[in-house]
């Protein structure tokens, strides 16, 4: 198993990951979309539509569903992180973009979130950062036009690199309390509040 590490040289937030084959989950099915813009909104929508299906209308969540959440987050984290930055910090004369810091905290509250155990708190304080996170990406001014622009003279070749970027599975929750208190403070030092009633 190889750790995946979307935390800050501060304090590196790692959760598990294996990869368990090529085939992405999700990506593979958008072949029509042309852009990254429209590659990677249409699998927040899918990820969306994921957690939802996940939880039932009593607040009951039915783990296999969301540990697919999950993997699949994580999964579009690491095409972020591993290959959408980095192309856009090469062409950008070396320097990493001016949202890609801003990026990177968020990412790393959003996987110390989906580590314990998904109650009711913990579901609030994932859906508030990604409704914040996902405006940062999609935006006029976010990520993913950014990168439409900048890497356009590779377009084709990265557009492949993210459709086959390999599924990852996780590790199941936990609740320990030093998985608790790592969340408090990514989440925190993501500018969120973290859940009620969790460690600081």
């Amino acid at each position: 198993m190889s750790p995946t590490d979307f935390g800050t040289a501060c304090e590196p937030v790692v959760v598990e990951t294996r990869v368990v084959g090529s085939v992405p989950m999700g990506l593979n099915r958008l072949e029509d979309s042309s852009s990254i813009t429209g590659l990677l909104v249409e699998d927040h929508r899918r990820l969306e539509r994921l957690l939802e299906s996940a939880v039932d209308s009593s607040g009951q969540v039915e783990r296999e569903l969301y540990d697919r959440f999950r993997a699949g987050l994580l999964r579009h984290i690491g095409i972020e992180e591993k290959i959408l930055l980095p192309a856009a910090q090469r062409v950008h004369g070396g320097e990493p973009l001016p949202i890609a810091a801003k990026l990177r905290l968020d990412h790393g509250a959003i996987a110390a979130l989906l580590m314990p155990t998904p109650t009711s708190a913990v579901l609030a304080s994932l859906r508030a950062v990604l409704e914040q996170h996902n405006l940062l990406e999609e935006g006029q001014e976010g990520l993913y036009l950014i990168c439409d622009t900048l890497l356009r003279d590779e377009i084709e070749q990265l557009m492949a690199q993210l459709r086959s970027a390999s599924d990852v599975s996780v590790l199941p929750c936990s609740d320990a309390p030093t998985v608790r208190g790592a969340v408090h403070r990514a989440v925190e030092r993501a500018g969120y509040e973290p859940p009620r009633d969790f460690p600081g």
